[in-house]
């Protein structure tokens, strides 16, 4: 019986900051399962954070750190393709080809460059403005369907497509449009511990959860979330920074803990000290054994540099094929 071809779907996160529980009930959770159901090439964007970050000096140590705490989290290289991007170099053949069917205008209307000039006004380089480019070819390197982006992405995904269609009007059908694919109902927003925004992997280090963190310093940050003086009538809506420690709880804790405190809330009897105690602890159980594993994995340095060789061979072979129909349909073919 012939086996069905699987779609294929591509990932990515910079390896800049340390990764946080938005990073993994955001994306990595997500690709745990997808692994199981794809054909899936999951990168590390070392190239991408060269755009913010010229320094290189954390570089490796980051890498090393990040792609610790992906295999920690259950990514499995057997099952997946776990690479650098700077490994795959015929992401800079494409990324050439596709900067002639991407229009400048286009580029500096994208709002993720704009922010990056005003956060980065002295290093406004030419790698800032074409970066959607460069992640249009880490998506098509691949003929990748289906794209795990939050909503904040969905207008690179957007010109990914429109230099595909571009590319296909000019030189015929090579790469499939790519979609933004998530377990819709699994996609979750961490909100910050301060009540202002999602957590982050740079700003607001205090209201935010590494998955590095000491079981000490998730007790401090838990404990530290912002709450009032609690609610004076019953069933009364709970305001944003207080749902959001609902949020967080519902993540890491049982269900019938999180009711007890529902309850509690709507009752007018929450004790918000409680609430937070328990949250901590559970949040403690729940990052301790990913920390404890990522940090041993990061010591094994030849399994890491076996990961990162295993992953890199996967995307090449993905890579070269595609290469070779682009140039084909180019008539970059001379002899």
């Amino acid at each position: 019986m012939q086996s069905v071809k699987k779609e294929i779907v591509m990932g990515g996160i910079r390896p800049t900051g340390y990764l946080h529980l938005g990073n993994y009930f955001g994306a990595l959770r997500n690709f745990v399962r997808m692994q199981e159901e794809y054909t899936c090439f999951f990168m590390l964007a070392d190239l991408h954070s060269l755009t913010t970050h010229p320094d290189t000096k954390e570089l490796k140590t980051n890498i090393h750190r990040v792609l610790a705490e992906h295999l920690a989290s259950g990514l499995d290289p057997d099952k997946c393709a776990l690479y650098c991007q700077s490994h795959v170099y015929e992401t800079s053949e494409l990324y050439l080809y596709l900067n002639m069917m991407s229009m400048v205008g286009e580029l500096q209307k994208t709002p993720t460059f704009k922010d990056k000039v005003r956060q980065h006004p002295d290093n406004v380089n030419a790698g800032l403005l074409t970066y959607p480019v460069l992640q249009a070819a880490d998506i098509l390197l691949h003929r990748a369907k289906l794209v795990p982006v939050g909503k904040d992405q969905e207008q690179h995904l957007e010109m990914a497509r429109n230099i595909a269609n571009r590319f296909a009007h000019h030189y015929g059908e090579v790469f499939p449009e790519p979609v933004a694919f998530n377990y819709g109902s699994e996609l979750v927003k961490v909100p910050s511990l301060d009540g202002g925004g999602k957590m982050s992997k740079s700003e607001n280090q205090n209201a935010t959860l590494y998955l590095s963190d000491s079981d000490d310093q998730i007790r401090k940050k838990v404990m530290k979330a912002k709450t009032d003086s609690g609610p004076t009538e019953p069933n009364t809506p709970k305001p944003d920074y207080i749902e959001n420690i609902f949020l967080l709880m519902k993540l890491v804790s049982t269900p019938d803990t999180v009711q007890k405190f529902e309850e509690d809330y709507n009752a007018c009897t929450i004790r918000y000290g409680d609430l937070k105690k328990q949250l901590a602890e559970d949040m403690v159980n729940f990052i301790a054994p990913i920390r404890e594993k990522a940090e041993a994995i990061q010591q094994d340095t030849d399994y890491l540099k076996k990961v990162m060789i295993q992953g890199a061979e996967k995307a090449r072979i993905s890579a070269q094929a595609t290469l070779q129909v682009v140039r084909q349909a180019i008539g970059l073919n001379y002899y």
